[in-house]
């Protein structure tokens, strides 16, 4: 696993980790992020705070991934149409049965071979197969299971049985709003897969447990984080 170095940096390691946990865990810009930094006194520019996520957030968002349990077996597929400079593409999304984002990958078709590559990429990122496929009733689905010769795997594609996979779109539009569209194919999936991971980590059902058990795992959630980040307990 890569160590963070935070060497060479103005700042200090637990201000960087501050402005990219405040980035990839809200729906917020830049520039949110340097006034609310401003507001405790730090005086750093949204440009700074543009460099740290690019470059520590990709080794963070990792660093998160390999410390989540394995995922629920029944996996949900979707896609979306999203905008990126005026060009209409297509964005495919994996979460599990519980919730959790397993993939987001960017594509400009939606056919066989896209929804290969997403599940070529699951399989191989996760190092399991699920028992389930989830999907709506895209045909890709269907021909991708056939090619790849996992069609024996169990499929659904009844009415409204995806609905985890749509919900989990919700997101993705609040931070497209927010940033107003984005700006090319490879930022948008920058943009989208690194808070992915954060919202893994962070995310709990609050109303299933109790508020106790809630803050031992929003602190468990705090140690996972600062261990992906390289920063002591």
């Amino acid at each position: 696993m890569t160590v963070l170095s935070y060497s060479g940096y103005r700042f200090p390691r637990d201000i960087i980790q501050r402005a990219v946990w405040l980035y990839l865990r809200f729906t917020l810009r830049f520039r949110d992020v340097e006034e609310l930094l401003a507001e405790r006194g730090i005086t750093v520019t949204y440009e700074s705070i543009r460099r740290w996520v690019l470059t520590f957030g990709p080794t963070i968002a990792r660093g998160l991934r390999a410390r989540r349990p394995k995922p629920h077996a029944r996996w949900h597929l979707d896609e979306v149409f999203v905008r990126i400079s005026g060009t209409q593409m297509d964005l495919w999304r994996a979460v599990d049965a519980e919730g959790e984002v397993l993939d987001v990958l960017l594509q400009t078709k939606r056919d066989r071979r896209a929804a290969q590559k997403l599940m070529r990429k699951l399989l191989k990122k996760q190092g399991m197969a699920p028992e389930t496929w989830v999907t709506d009733k895209c045909p890709a689905y269907g021909a991708a299971l056939r090619e790849m010769k996992l069609s024996r795997v169990d499929h659904v594609q009844r009415k409204r049985a995806n609905n985890r996979a749509e919900s989990s779109h919700v997101p993705v539009r609040r931070r497209e709003a927010k940033l107003q569209g984005f700006e090319s194919p490879g930022s948008a999936q920058r943009v989208l897969s690194m808070p992915a991971a954060t919202y893994n980590t962070f995310t709990v059902p609050r109303h299933l447990v109790s508020a106790r058990t809630h803050r031992l795992f929003r602190a468990e959630a705090f140690a996972m984080w600062r261990g992906a980040a390289g920063v002591p307990a």
